[in-house]
This record gives C-alpha cells, structure tokens and sequence, in this order.
C-alpha cells in the first residue's frame, strides 16, 4: 500500500477533478518521491512538440518533466482526465497532486523558469489569465492549422530537444513530434 492516505479527489486549477494518487513509472506520484512537476502535452501536435522543446531549454532549474499523452502513463498520472481532456490543453501536475490546465499551465510553468518569469507576473495581472484562457483555447482548437501556416513541422526540426536528466529518469524520450 501507498504510504499516508491518497487524497479523496485532486483539484484542477480550484475545481475537483476524479483521481487521486498517481504512478510515476511505478513509484508513487507524491511529494516525498517526485520533486518535479509533470507537463502532460499532445506529441501528436507538432505546434505543442515545438513548445516542449523550448521549455528543455528554458528549464535550467530542472523543475518540469515533460511526458507526451501518448505514453501509457499519462492515464495514470491524471487519472480523472480523459482522453479528450489531456488533447484538448496542456496540464502540470504538482507533486502535490494539483493539476493546472491551458493557459493557467503556462504561468504556472513559466514561473518555475529563470527566463519566463516576467510571462508569469503578466499571467498574474488581474483578468489577463481570463484573456489568456480565450485566446489559448482558439489556439488549442486551431492548433494543427496554425502548425501548417507557420511550418511548425519543418520548423520543429530547427528546435532540438536537449536531453535531460528529469525524462530520463522518467523514461521518456525528449519531446518528439509522433505524426
């Protein structure tokens, strides 16, 4: 059995979401064995596969694990997420247990990053993240149209992912376009 007791539900920026205590290549996914927080992300879009790789460049601090939703144990780590959900928008997953989606994903894990910081504090000006959630849910809908307009596919072969020490030991390969 899991060490103290699993959390009845975890909360998904403030709003309860099915699930609890996850599994982190077979450890489990609390806070006394997992100190990085886990970026679920569509490796079927070469736009998110894009911005996956800058963040292996952006995270110095190593604070972010980067797993695509097409790994087995994205189920797993989110299990009251389905499918749809996990396509639909990027999530963290604190080692607390707390999952933030879309735009509140992106302040969250650009607070954690030396040279995304200053996007956070933007993030945090009052009604901005309301505007943020707007325009990242139209780009989310219209995310593999945008990759054709701007050659995200080409492009994304400009970006190499730097290898990392927090996927290898999650057992992941850096951010890989699966198209």
């Amino acid at each position: 059995t899991l060490p103290g007791p699993a959390p009845a539900e975890a909360k998904c920026d403030g709003f309860p979401s099915r699930g609890g205590r996850g599994m982190l290549g077979g450890m489990p996914n609390d806070s006394s064995r997992r100190q990085t927080n886990i970026v679920l992300y569509d490796d079927g879009c070469s736009l998110c596969t894009f911005q996956m790789r800058v963040i292996t460049w952006l995270d110095w601090l190593g604070k972010i694990t980067l797993v695509p939703i097409s790994d087995p144990r994205a189920a797993i780590l989110a299990p009251g997420l389905t499918r749809e959900a996990l396509q639909e928008a990027i999530h963290c997953i604190t080692p607390e247990g707390v999952i933030h989606r879309g735009a509140r994903c992106i302040r969250f894990v650009s607070a954690r990053m030396p040279l995304a910081w200053l996007l956070a504090l933007v993030l945090w000006i009052p009604g901005v993240i309301w505007i943020a959630e707007v325009v990242y849910k139209w780009i989310s809908r219209n995310r593999h149209l945008l990759s054709r307009w701007f050659g995200c596919q080409g492009a994304c072969t400009l970006m190499p992912a730097r290898e990392r020490a927090n996927e290898k030991e999650f057992g992941v390969a850096p951010p890989t376009h699966r198209g």
